[in-house]
């Protein structure tokens, strides 16, 4: 497994180098952008992950379906215990940020698939991401980044920016409303793009994937926030998966015509059938803080045959700056 994993994080790294050099110019000057700006974000935060920096790593396996079987031939929904790495952790590029915070979690996993197969996926407590386009994933982030001189993001450009682009509040103000996560075990998780399934007879079907959690989704009450420390997450993880394992049903939005498939900020209606696919089981919880997914991307297109990338740009941009963070990464660690 290490020698998948590792061939995984080269193969990140190199991809650039396959695509023409003037769109890869392109691509890598946006993704160094959005790298920048959450640097300049969080701030100095040597051997830290940009985004999602506080995390645990865990492991476990998923089982595939008939249902899944019958939307897509990605030999993850064979039926097969297929192992599985994880990783939750908290939004944002602090690795000391409060567990309190009303900040994303999120959900990363890597599948270990048959014939050296790898599907990877990041996915976030919230059903719509912050932006549309690549573009304005680093001028979202500069406009949250505090003024030297105050301490402070700039009021007026704040709202200079959210007023030109309401699209990038969508989040936020679903992040708003729901209560902290009281575990990262009884949380929601969405992939917020969508990608096309396609089974064995050639038929395909565009569908977004969540995980829901089997002992239910629970969130903390203000006054239990107050009770709880700033680090109480992986802990509480680690005792949950020690008593029993900790199951999220993998289901399927199905789109329907007429829906959104390139605009992550955009949820689809209520209505579209939701299917179960599988499940997956979390089994071992890393005891400290490092584990198999440190040297890991989850690069959300790395994907197995039978699932393809729809078109969505924020998707289709997202393994540029995943490289880049992870080479920035492994060389401040090496330097330690």
């Amino acid at each position: 497994m290490k020698r998948t994993l590792l061939a995984t994080s080269l193969a990140a790294l190199l991809a650039p180098a396959l695509f023409p050099i003037a769109a890869a110019q392109a691509q890598t000057s946006q993704a160094e952008a959005q790298v920048n700006a959450l640097e300049g974000l969080a701030g100095p935060q040597p051997g830290a992950r940009r985004s999602g920096a506080k995390g645990i790593c865990a492991s476990g396996h998923f089982v595939g379906n008939a249902v899944g079987r019958s939307l897509t031939s990605a030999s993850a929904f064979s039926g097969a215990q297929v192992p599985v790495v994880a990783r939750f952790s908290v939004g944002g590029g602090n690795p000391k940020a409060s567990d309190k915070g009303k900040s994303v979690r999120g959900l990363a996993l890597a599948f270990q698939l048959p014939g050296n197969e790898v599907w990877q996926m990041a996915n976030i407590s919230a059903p719509v991401f912050f932006v549309a386009r690549p573009d304005q994933f680093a001028p979202f982030v500069q406009a949250r980044t505090a003024d030297p001189a105050t301490g402070k993001p700039d009021p007026e450009k704040l709202k200079a920016f959210n007023a030109a682009n309401p699209e990038t509040l969508r989040q936020a103000a679903y992040l708003a409303q729901a209560p902290v996560p009281a575990s990262y075990g009884t949380v929601n998780y969405w992939g917020v793009n969508a990608f096309e399934f396609v089974n064995a007879k050639g038929e395909s079907r565009f569908a977004r994937w969540q995980f829901v959690p089997e002992a239910g989704t629970q969130g903390l009450s203000d006054e239990q926030l107050k009770a709880m420390p700033d680090d109480f997450l992986a802990g509480e993880l680690r005792q949950r998966v020690a008593a029993k394992p900790v199951v999220f049903d993998m289901k399927l939005q199905l789109a329907e015509a007429g829906d959104n498939l390139t605009d992550p900020t955009v949820a689809w209606p209520d209505t579209r059938a939701l299917v179960p696919v599988g499940q997956l089981v979390i089994t071992q919880v890393e005891a400290g803080m490092g584990g198999a997914c440190d040297g890991m991307t989850f690069n959300p297109v790395a994907l197995p045959a039978g699932i393809k990338p729809s078109a969505d740009p924020v998707l289709n941009a997202r393994a540029a700056p995943y490289a880049i963070s992870l080479g920035r990464r492994l060389g401040e660690a090496a330097r330690r």
